[in-house]
């Protein structure tokens, strides 16, 4: 068909179309000179989150500089958002302090799915008044094809500090002023702007108390404020994420049901199936459930704070569990010396980098500052093929850097192909091949090398 018929055609179907039913009510009713572009009362917005069950609301502008890096996600998520809405909804506290994991979890699941019931009947709620809108899951599911990169769509802890319901404190959770860390949030992207705005708050709830690193039972939380993230992936996510995909490799690699069981024990397996079947469980969540900060939640801890630290910390500190650490990572050096009662499994946590992108911005997230003690080491990447990237990576005073870039000061350079890198970092002992046919080379001491990977463990 050319393209003269080709828009014949189409002018025809426009002509049809004005004499459509749904095309004639839709224009005889004005719907089609509906104002749209003045700004949505807040006031009235905020009114509605907390009437459909929202224990408090922000808004934030798209434009707002206080999203920082947030904002391309969110317009890459969706391009029609002018103003962002902080939800947050309250969890009850004594569930979330429980040692039992039952009662903790099944707290965590129902304050979930209130989140995104309440989003969804905002956004159901704007969608009749003909305001466009969408809700962001709280938690799972997430593109989790993506994973170990970044799974989630967009970051509700940045948009709750940005919009004013509350800040992170040392433990990586966002703290309400008022009900403190017991809390979930849900994030509503929206097509229109507001008339007014919430601002952030101008103080940190945080109490820097340190409960919380005493109640870490991997010790993710660093009492100078430093977060091992791997560490915490690795135990409280275990049923999470690569904690499956570790239990899966158990499965496919050993010789017989009773080689399986030498692996997995009858309870970790009944453990996995009840994630599966009924919601994947938290292991600790202790950092949350002994922080004392927020106004609601305060009293206790200023009244009695020995029996505050006797009732909420000392019952998760002395309670005898599986904790699930990488092959000498900080962690296993902390559970063995901090919690000697307390039984250490050594694991996989899963991540195997998909990219040399995941590589480079996944190492801050698994770097091992104990293994890295004494080190000061400048690392120089060149990755060619598929993915090429020159990239710097130095480690010194515990602490690792990495930049693009090229340096000419380098202990170590590492040449290799993208894809055997990646390779090469799912199967270690996939390295004396890719040395023998020089798809990896070296230029410095190899020991550089095995230094390197000990403060990168997973």
């Amino acid at each position: 068909m050319s393209r003269s018929e080709e828009a014949k055609q189409f002018n025809q179907a426009v002509k049809q179309f004005a004499e459509h039913p749904t095309v004639k009510r839709y224009l005889s009713d004005g719907s089609a000179n509906n104002d749209k572009s003045e700004p949505l009362d807040a006031a009235w917005l905020r009114k509605l989150c907390l009437e459909l069950g929202a224990d408090d609301v922000g808004f934030v502008p798209i434009e707002s500089q206080d999203l920082g890096d947030e904002k391309s996600k969110i317009l890459e998520c969706w391009p029609l958002t002018k103003s962002v809405v902080s939800i947050v909804c309250r969890m009850n506290r004594d569930d979330v302090r429980n040692p039992a994991r039952s009662v903790a979890n099944t707290e965590f699941h129902h304050a979930g799915h209130d989140v995104d019931d309440v989003a969804r009947r905002v956004v159901r709620t704007l969608e009749d008044k003909g305001i466009r809108a969408i809700n962001i899951t709280m938690g799972f599911p997430m593109e989790i094809h993506k994973f170990p990169d970044r799974i989630w769509l967009v970051a509700h802890k940045i948009v709750a500090q940005a919009a004013g319901t509350g800040k992170m404190g040392i433990h990586r959770n966002v703290i309400h002023p008022k009900f403190g860390n017991f809390i979930l949030l849900g994030t509503i992207l929206l097509d229109a702007p507001l008339t007014t705005y919430t601002s952030p708050i101008d103080y940190n709830p945080c109490l820097s108390c340190k409960l919380c690193v005493a109640a870490c039972p991997v010790g993710a939380i660093g009492s100078d404020g430093y977060f091992n993230g791997s560490a915490c992936l690795t135990h409280n996510y275990r049923e999470f994420l690569g904690g499956f995909q570790d239990w899966v490799d158990n499965v496919i690699e050993s010789k017989n049901p009773e080689d399986f069981r030498q692996k997995v024990s009858l309870g970790e397996n009944v453990s996995m199936w009840q994630s599966l079947s009924f919601g994947a469980n938290y292991k600790a969540a202790y950092c949350m459930a002994t922080c004392p900060a927020g106004e609601d939640v305060i009293g206790p801890f200023l009244e009695h704070r020995q029996d505050f630290v006797k009732e909420v910390l000392k019952p998760l500190q002395d309670k005898e569990e599986t904790i699930y650490v990488v092959p000498g990572s900080d962690a296993e050096t902390y559970v063995r010396k901090r919690f000697p009662h307390k039984t250490v499994k050594r694991v996989h946590n899963g991540i195997r980098p998909q990219s040399i992108n995941g590589f480079l911005t996944g190492m801050r997230r698994i770097f091992q500052p104990g293994q890295a003690k004494g080190l000061d080491v400048t690392y120089q990447f060149k990755f060619t093929g598929q993915e090429q990237r020159k990239a710097i990576v130095t480690i010194k005073n515990q602490r690792v850097n990495v930049t693009d870039g090229v340096t000419n000061k380098a202990d170590l350079v590492v040449t290799a192909d993208s894809a055997a890198w990646l390779k090469f970092l799912s199967n270690r002992t996939y390295l004396v091949w890719a040395l023998i046919t020089g798809k990896i080379k070296l230029k410095g001491s190899p020991q550089l090398l095995l230094m390197f990977g000990k403060c990168f463990v997973s």
